[in-house]
């Protein structure tokens, strides 16, 4: 039996790692008190799932949901379409489909074609998403300039607060930029890491910037070796 429901609204119990993690970092001493909301411990904290739509299959533990948001503290994913093997996020798969956008860690986003969230032990294990590109963006701390990636598959480990990108990964700290197979870019220490398998021809391509040159584009180098800029127009 199937039931569907318009602006469905389900509150439901767990826990988040990611949203604690960006609770935790986000929430610093100062003179006013934090909302009572941050103060709860994790476990404490809804999980809401907002939709425009819902259809549940009761043989079949299934859910999907359209213009589906789900949030719990600081994180939030939101997609066009989302299905899961029912509501419990003790240990599940959750596969959002269509202009997918995770924001996790303070400030930091993610945005695929799709998404699979995997939990576990009510807590979000990882969230691995594909695209053409995927896409990640968080402001730096350091610099207050963004920091962006992109790559056909963006992996997200929330207990080790890593983005991993492979298959044609690009990232730029906003002003030099670094390309090749892989990449793991440390959310938390803002560091990245570059590695390619033995046995290829596969390279490490960095682009540094000399001091006060335009910020890098995505993708794109701003002089490429070996080409000669072409001639002035005549006058």
């Amino acid at each position: 039996m199937a039931h569907s429901c318009a602006k469905a609204r389900l509150l439901l119990s767990g826990l988040s790692a990611c949203a604690a993690a960006a609770v935790q970092a986000a929430v610093t001493p100062a003179a006013t008190a934090p909302l009572p909301a941050l103060t709860q411990p994790s476990h404490q904290l809804p999980i809401t799932v907002d939709a425009a739509s819902s259809e549940v299959d009761y043989r079949t533990n299934t859910v999907e949901f359209t213009q589906v948001v789900i949030s719990q503290g600081a994180m939030r994913v939101q997609a066009d379409h989302a299905h899961a093997s029912g509501l419990n996020f003790a240990n599940s798969r959750w596969t959002f489909e269509g202009h997918v956008r995770i924001d996790a860690e303070p400030r930091g986003s993610l945005r695929a074609d799709q998404a699979v969230v995997e939990f576990r032990d009510n807590r979000i294990a990882r969230a691995t998403a594909n695209g053409k590109p995927a896409e990640f963006e968080q402001p730096r701390t350091d610099s207050g300039q963004m920091a962006r990636g992109h790559a056909d598959e963006i992996v997200y480990d929330v207990n080790e607060g890593t983005v991993r990108l492979t298959d044609n990964a690009w990232l730029s700290d906003g002003t030099n930029e670094i390309s090749g197979p892989l990449l793991v870019y440390n959310i938390r220490a803002q560091h990245v890491q570059a590695a390619t398998q033995s046995g290829t021809d596969q390279r490490v391509h960095i682009v540094i910037q000399p001091q006060g040159a335009p910020a890098a584009t995505p993708g794109k180098t701003h002089d490429e070796p070996g080409k000669t800029p072409p001639p002035p127009p005549k006058p």
